[in-house]
């Protein structure tokens, strides 16, 4: 059931007074979302919050924290003129070492955008004398599409489909945050996507080891606002509890068809993550009984130099360590239009949300 517009305002009315009763002391809460992250500026939620009351961004943005080992090497791959790259948008204008695939694209690479990885079959069954190389970027969300692609790949019987691997699992990098003594995060603004598949389980650990108070949050400014509320419920109470704001989308168990489709494909692997280095078990990696499909198997590439922009801060803010505006680049020599690092490239970027709807003009801490 919608809200009318007067019900809404009512009840932001009452999530924000009942925010600034219990925040009596400086808490820091993270929203781990990139859409989180740009509906709360989108909805100047900010400017319905406390002073006491600081929101950092967190790692959920799946093009923001992929490494430019990875674009270098699927730069590398669109320079073979037997090969066609397909790839979501929002990867084209982020920058590697020395090129982006935008700018690989008009220079002649073979590089096209898809809005769902089965347009990649199409591409492989009408070029069979090219290799069809898919992006596969994103967390639990989008890697259910790639592992399904990938099995009716396998049932076509296609041997010019592959995939690039770049999948990740969120719960790993919370951990390493909350390991970090230097990262101080008192609750959690959990993405509602990703637990739609993946469900409670592998977020318990935020609460039942860390004790730090965790909501799974939806994506309207009233979810924000009540998921706020609730965690701020919680430190008011000395709870660390896995809540769920977003009832009416995310069961307990997931999605366990989509979650099912992605084990039977994927196993968990060490990956690399911008900002965070190598974590453990927190990437997608084929199964070797589909190997066939994997790209740095099959198509392999000479080694790769890569290396990150000099002076950007993408990966601290990716851990909340700094807000986008304590980057020197940012909005200087770091702009939507000329991004220097990958936050700034995203839509669900932070740096990108903060130079459209904020700019560093607003004290938010």
């Amino acid at each position: 059931m919608r809200l009318t517009v007067e019900e809404t305002a009512r009840a932001a009315d009452f999530f924000t007074q009942a925010i600034a009763k219990l925040a009596q002391r400086p808490l820091r809460l993270m929203e781990v979302c990139g859409t989180h992250t740009v509906s709360i500026f989108r909805n100047g939620i900010r400017q319905l919050l406390p002073p006491t009351v600081e929101l950092v961004s967190g790692p959920g943005c799946p093009v923001c924290v992929t490494p430019n080992e990875y674009l270098d090497t699927a730069i590398a791959y669109s320079g073979r003129e037997d090969t066609i790259l397909a790839t979501f948008g929002d990867m084209l204008k982020v920058p590697g070492s020395q090129s982006t695939l935008m700018a690989e694209k008009t220079q002649g690479a073979d590089i096209r955008i898809v809005y769902s990885p089965l347009e990649s079959l199409t591409m492989a069954r009408e070029n069979p004398e090219k290799a069809v190389i898919f992006l596969a970027v994103g967390f639990e969300t989008t890697a259910p599409t790639a592992a399904a692609t990938i099995l009716q790949a396998e049932q076509q019987g296609l041997d010019n489909f592959f995939v690039l691997s770049a999948h990740k699992l969120v719960p790993p990098a919370l951990r390493t945050i909350l390991a970090a003594p230097d990262i101080r995060v008192d609750g959690f603004l959990l993405p509602g996507h990703t637990a739609a598949i993946s469900g409670f389980a592998p977020y318990q650990f935020v609460t039942s080891e860390y004790q730090v108070p965790a909501v799974i949050t939806g994506f309207e400014a009233l979810d924000i606002l009540q998921a706020i509320y609730m965690l701020l419920a919680q430190i008011a109470a000395g709870k660390a509890e896995l809540a769920n704001q977003y009832r009416r989308v995310v069961k307990p168990a997931g999605n366990e068809a989509a979650w099912n489709i992605l084990r039977q494909v994927y196993q968990p692997a060490a990956a690399i993550w911008r900002g965070f280095g190598e974590i453990a078990d927190s990437g997608l990696a084929l199964r070797p009984e589909y190997s066939a499909f994997d790209a740095k198997l099959r198509l392999p590439l000479a080694a790769v130099v890569t290396k990150e922009p000099a002076g950007c801060r993408c990966g601290e803010v990716l851990c909340g360590r700094i807000r986008p505006e304590d980057c020197p680049h940012f909005g200087c020599s770091c702009t939507p239009e000329h991004p220097v690092g990958a936050c700034m490239v995203s839509v669900e970027g932070a740096c990108a949300a903060w130079y459209k709807y904020g700019q560093g003009r607003w004290n938010y801490a």
